[in-house]
């Protein structure tokens, strides 16, 4: 009995996903969320800046002394992911049958299989209408637990360990955003989706921290919506798709190959 695929097996696929946006058959999938999201994640660094700085000024307390510029990396990224992922949501409700429609395009390349059956612009309607209706409840999903969290920040004691645990939370959010792509295509709902990723928990971390790691580059963050989707479709393919009963999806390319991480194939 093989072991359950580990954080490497997460980072591995994260990583791919850039690889796969440079494939032909799947670029033309890339430009409305590359530029959505270059340009909701622009506006939010311009008009958030001065305030993000004020807010950090006020909220470090005075017996942290000349420790507190210390902590001020872990706070930037921790509001870095807030920001990102207030400004991806916005971009993410508009991309997000662009994000399906990518999600089925790689699962293609990878497998030989279009779960969805291909793109059709009359589908375009109602794969819009599901897949807001998807992002809403994300977004109820990420209110109720990120706003203890946040809370964590204005209590003395623990707000050097509310970072933290909001880059772990963040890191998680990320793979249960845009996991929900290729699992969506395939029928399952978002209990069936956070169940699946919750008996991974090492491999999502791994696949969600890389995420995480690449939206804090500047430049590779404006890519970083459809190359999530593109690495989220694999980790689907090779990670999550052999759970409850279902088998495996098979690789179709040489370039795809699975590795020991991988679940066993059918």
């Amino acid at each position: 009995m093989k072991p359950r695929p580990g954080a490497i097996a997460g980072i591995r696929c994260a990583l791919r996903g850039f690889a796969l946006l440079r494939e032909p058959g799947l670029r033309h999938f890339v430009l409305v969320p590359l530029l959505l999201n270059a340009g909701f994640f622009a506006a939010l660094i311009y008009f958030g800046a001065n305030q993000f700085n004020q807010f950090l000024d006020g909220l470090l307390p005075d017996w942290l002394g000349l420790l507190a510029w210390l902590l001020w990396p872990v706070f930037t990224l921790a509001a870095l992911v807030a920001g990102f992922y207030a400004s991806s949501l916005v971009a993410n409700l508009i991309a997000a049958p662009f994000n399906s429609w990518l999600a089925a395009a790689v699962e293609k390349r990878l497998t030989g299989a279009d779960p969805t059956g291909g793109f059709r612009w009359r589908d375009a309607g109602p794969e819009a209408l599901r897949a807001l209706g998807s992002e809403l409840r994300k977004t109820v999903y990420v209110l109720l637990r990120a706003l203890p969290l946040l809370a964590l920040f204005f209590v003395p004691g623990l707000q050097i360990v509310a970072p933290v645990l909001w880059l772990a939370f963040g890191a998680w959010l990320l793979a249960v955003e845009y996991a929900d792509y290729p699992m969506a295509n395939h029928g399952l709902d978002f209990p069936t989706q956070r169940r699946r990723l919750a008996s991974r928990r090492s491999a999502v971390f791994g696949f969600g921290g890389t995420v995480l790691l690449a939206m804090s580059i500047p430049l590779l963050n404006f890519a970083i919506i459809p190359a999530a989707v593109a690495g989220a479709t694999v980790f689907w393919v090779e990670v999550l798709s052999a759970q409850d009963g279902q088998p495996a999806a098979t690789l179709k390319s040489p370039a795809a190959d699975t590795d020991e991480s991988a679940p066993p194939p059918p």
